[in-house]
This record gives C-alpha cells, sequence and structure tokens, in this order.
C-alpha cells in the first residue's frame, strides 16, 4: 500500500525488553536492536509515503524503571540522534521530539534542539519521536494554559501543540500501530488518537520490520472509516 495525503501512523514500539529476555541477554541489548529497527521502519516509511511518523520512545511512566535500564535508555536515545540526523537529512525526513524536555539530561536537550534545526527545512516525512511524553500530562497543561472563553477545538489543538514541542501539521493520527502483543494505548496521543484506526501485533518491535508496515498498512486499506456518520449506499 502506498499512503497518500497527509497520513499519519503513529507506533507503539512494545516488546524491546521482551525480545532480549527470551535470547538470554539483557535488557539493553533488545533496546539496542530496537534502535536498529527504527532505522528500517522509518526508511519503510518514507517509501510507503506515509507522511508523519510517531514513535513512542520514552513515556512519563517509564521513569519507575530500574534507573540503570532509564540511563541506558536516555544515552540510546542521545545517541540515535547523533547517528540518524544526516540519514534523515539525506533522505529528507523532518525530525520532531515531543513530550516534556525539562526533566531530560542536558546533552539529550542539546541533541534533540541540534537535530530538530538541522532538519527543520526536510519536507519528504515528519518524524515524530515520543520522549518523556504523558498525553493525559499534555492535555492537562493545556486546559490550564486555556481561556474558558470560548475555546475552539482548533485553539485547543494549537496550545497542545506547544506544550508538546510539536511542529505544526502533523495532523490527527490515522493508524495506530502496537507491537508487543498487548492491546491498550498507554498515555499516548489520546487526543490525537479520536478516530484513529488500531491495529495490534504479537510481533515484538525488533522483529516487527518492512513487512510489519505493510501487514498494518494493507489491514488499515481495508477499514471502513466513517467518522460517526453513516455512509450513503451506492445503487
Amino acid at each position: 500500500m502506498s499512503a497518500a495525503g497527509n497520513f499519519h501512523v503513529a507506533i507503539i514500539m512494545d516488546g524491546n525488553g521482551r525480545w532480549a529476555q527470551r535470547r538470554g541477554l539483557p535488557r539493553s541489548a533488545g533496546h539496542v536492536q530496537g534502535a536498529k529497527m527504527v532505522r528500517r521502519v522509518v526508511e519503510a516509511s518514507a517509501r510507503a509515503g506515509i507522511r508523519t511518523l510517531t514513535l513512542y520512545a520514552f513515556s512519563a511512566d517509564n521513569w519507575g524503571r530500574p534507573s540503570p535500564e532509564v540511563d541506558s535508555l536516555l544515552r540510546l536515545l542521545q545517541c540515535y540522534l547523533a547517528s540518524e540526523t544526516r540519514r534523515c537529512l539525506r533522505n529528507s525526513v523532518r525530525i520532531n521530539v515531543i513530550g516534556r524536555r525539562d526533566r531530560l539530561p542536558a546533552g539529550l536537550v542539546r541533541a534533540i534542539e541540534h537535530s530538530e534545526l538541522l532538519t527543520a527545512h526536510c519536507t519528504r516525512m515528519r518524524l515524530r519521536i515520543a520522549i518523556d511524553y504523558s498525553s493525559k500530562h499534555s492535555i492537562l497543561e493545556a486546559a490550564r494554559r486555556a481561556s474558558c472563553n470560548g475555546l475552539s477545538a482548533q485553539n485547543f489543538e494549537t496550545l497542545l501543540a506547544e506544550v508538546d514541542h510539536s511542529v505544526a501539521g502533523a495532523g490527527p493520527v490515522d493508524l495506530l500501530i502496537r507491537t508487543g502483543g498487548e492491546q491498550r494505548l498507554s498515555d499516548f496521543l489520546l487526543w490525537d488518537c479520536a478516530y484513529a484506526e488500531l491495529y495490534f501485533t504479537e510481533a515484538l518491535w525488533p522483529d516487527f520490520g518492512e513487512a510489519g508496515l505493510h501487514a498494518a498498512l494493507d489491514d488499515f486499506a481495508g477499514r471502513n472509516r466513517r467518522f460517526g456518520k453513516v455512509l450513503a449506499e451506492t445503487a
């Protein structure tokens, strides 16, 4: 399937730790393998014509994991930005990190800002990486900043984007994919996924690959999206 228009895919990349444990490896090895899969899926998404790809890399709840795993994840994210920004430039992929930045290490924040600046002119695809992200926190913070007098959904979405450091134009999520067998949203893009089609797969993230992406896109192509309306019957 080749996506058309401003097609937005979001992925909850679940299963790195289990992938490692099943092989007798430390969980950190699963995260390293998962980062390699990110590169493949980003490139496959650009080839498929996806205009916006949002990846759930580190949730606000992940701070509750053991400190060594958290530190390893944050270092891996910084290394990913350092190594992949040039690749994104070559493929005209714009990087935008969404989520809080006030709790991140200073080196990671600098890497985020550097990647966003270097790729700001890229137009082929928007790659959004959610780091220290909580949809509930974002919605509550946007509501706190909002005026209660005649606030429209559009104005609220602008505030929500400001809270998340999100570059305008991502649009609502069309397809939400979750790997790893779990079937929940886990505080990810709750506003954006209001009418998203949901696709769950047993494949662990390091095993997902381009074939897994195309299976999800093919499944999406067979969905009947009505957005609460009744479609006219054909004769």
